[in-house]
């Protein structure tokens, strides 16, 4: 297996930049700086050697061909981690960080005496962004801008370093700066239409900006041009976007059955915990987790799944130390908000402050680095620090044209915890519109409906939460069931806000207590013909018109009593 499990953490770390000049952004390591053995030679190195003995390698390849009998040949050798990680990026696949370790120092040794090497440079750019986004580690984000703009420097993406360009819309992604990469993702495109590389990036830019039908078109087109596991992953994300549960979890299952490196594997098995997970079967998502992890023990994102699950399975211990295992490999700001929401709902208060702080202190540092996690802030500031200060932020998102389901549900719930149910009410359906099976987003609707007395409908989506996961939240699944006794039981005929208006009555109202007025009975009969809410003509007593109220509003028996006892 190509990973490290048991080596110290910072030894799976990128080579850091030499600091020997400290002007100058782009110097590398001395040789053998690196924190990785040199790798075995390059493509690159492999070709340049071949180009000086072409002729003799001919010779003695056909001499081996003709001497050597099949049995003794040798087995072709094993590809390198350069090699291997290099394979990966031409598949569209993601290699094991011990691999992109050996390809990013290979890169930074490579251009330390070839600074013109535009393709080099874009290489070390993006592996750069794969690597900070991998291992939640947003400095690496800055560097992967500096290496992506030395290779524009040296080839203008005009002049057909279009992969330098696709470095930059993956790095707009991974800052979260959805508007800019679908520029950068578009300018390839419009480009090179058939250039397989942009539409990974496009996709998560259409997504992130809640445009799903440029996403879907995106999709297809990926899967055209580029078979295999990585277009069947993407499309299964798609799928599960859409709430196709059906068709999502086909297709993930083909991706994971196809899938043959670990990196790939591992992350074919996530996504299958992580569509059991949503479906409310926290068995078997732990075991896909498992899986996983099996394959690629520093598959990080798995553990933290895992987590979630075993908090429904209510193994609170293990799922404790399965938080902590993971938010200490990849401390993204998700998963610490998580723990922290699980030690609140244990009541451990100083445990749960404790997350909170740590959350503060990881957000600054991603908005240092350029990294807009506004959405997660205002997930805390919603439920446990200031609403208003969570309806500013996404406000902000809206504006910038990120209009995705989660902005949405997470718009619409701000604006009700700061007093603005009715507003939040349009964001919130709209999350739920979509169509994802999302029970967060079910549950901050039903919450919203029921403030805003709409009673029928907020039943609905609560149940709805509780019905597509039971245990959703430590914090929020029990709230649901709470809300939900509150309502009580919908009456026999259906809930009143969700029924059409009664017809007429074909039958008189019950009479009047006062049985000396029979002249009222036959304008009774006259109800069921009245087209409109309004007499033609004046009534000439209250108590003649009284009995005739409007379409939308029918009077009940006790009004009709109570207004003929007022007639003369």
């Amino acid at each position: 297996m190509d990973v490290m499990p048991q080596q110290d953490p910072e030894s799976r770390r990128p080579p850091e930049p030499s600091p020997q000049d400290p002007h100058d952004p782009y110097a590398m390591p001395a040789e053998g700086a690196t924190a990785v053995p040199p790798p075995p030679p390059t493509l690159r190195t492999t070709l340049r050697r071949a180009a000086f003995g072409a002729v003799a390698a001919g010779v003695l390849l056909a001499g081996a061909l003709v001497a050597v009998p099949d049995g003794d040949r040798d087995a072709p050798k094993e590809p390198g981690p350069v090699e291997r990680a290099e394979a990966a990026a031409t598949a569209g696949s993601p290699a094991s960080l011990s691999d992109l370790t050996a390809l990013i120092g290979d890169r930074q040794k490579w251009v330390e005496s070839h600074p013109d090497d535009a393709p080099s440079w874009a290489t070390l750019g993006s592996a750069y962004v794969e690597w900070g986004r991998r291992s939640a580690d947003a400095a690496y984000y800055g560097r992967a801008e500096e290496a992506l703009k030395r290779s524009l420097d040296a080839r203008p993406g005009e002049r057909g370093n279009g992969e330098a360009w696709v470095g930059m819309a993956a790095l707009a992604n991974a800052r979260h700066d959805f508007l800019a990469a679908k520029r950068w993702g578009e300018t390839v495109r419009k480009q090179d239409p058939k250039a397989w590389s942009v539409y990974p990036v496009l996709i998560d830019a259409y997504t992130g900006l809640g445009d799903r039908k440029a996403a879907t078109a995106a999709t297809e087109k990926f899967g055209e041009l580029r078979k295999g596991v990585p277009a069947l992953a993407r499309t299964a994300d798609l799928y599960r976007g859409q709430g196709w549960r059906e068709d999502a979890l086909a297709t993930a299952r083909e991706a994971a059955d196809r899938a043959t490196e670990p990196a790939e594997k591992a992350e074919a098995l996530h996504r299958l915990g992580e569509l059991a997970w949503e479906r409310g079967e926290p068995e078997e998502a732990v075991a896909q987790f498992d899986a996983a992890l099996r394959t690629d023990s520093g598959h990080h994102a798995s553990l933290a799944g895992k987590a979630r699950a075993l908090v429904a399975l209510e193994r609170t211990d293990e799922a404790l130390a399965a938080y902590q295992s993971a938010v200490t490999g990849l401390p993204r700001p998700e998963y610490v908000l998580e723990l922290g929401e699980l030690y609140e709902s244990l009541e451990l208060d100083g445990d749960a402050r404790s997350q909170y702080e740590k959350l503060g202190g990881l957000l600054e540092q991603a908005k240092a680095a350029g990294v807009d996690e506004s959405v997660t802030r205002a997930r805390y500031e919603s439920d446990h620090g200031d609403p208003a200060v969570a309806v500013e932020l996404l406000r902000g998102q809206w504006k910038k044209q990120h209009r995705s389901a989660a902005v949405a549900d997470a718009l619409g719930w701000a604006l009700h915890r700061a007093g603005k149910s009715e507003e939040g009410l349009e964001y919130a359906q709209q999350a739920v519109d979509t169509g994802v099976r999302n029970a967060s987003y079910a549950y901050h609707l039903g919450v919203i409906e029921q403030q805003l007395a709409q009673y029928g409908p907020a039943r609905r989506h609560l149940e709805e939460a509780l019905r597509t996961n039971p245990a959703f939240s430590p914090l929020d699944a029990p709230k649901a069931r709470e809300a939900l006794e509150t309502l009580g039981e919908p009456s026999p005929g259906g809930p009143g806000d969700t029924q059409p208006p009664p017809p007429p009555p074909p039958a008189p109202v019950p009479e009047p207590k006062r049985e000396s007025e029979p002249e009222q009975r036959p304008e009774r009969k006259q109800e069921p013909k009245l087209e409109s809410p309004r007499p033609e003509a004046p009534a000439p007593a209250p108590s003649k018109t009284a009995p005739a109220p409007s379409k939308a509003a029918p009077s009940s028996p006790a009004a009709v009593e109570a207004d003929a006892s007022k007639s003369p």
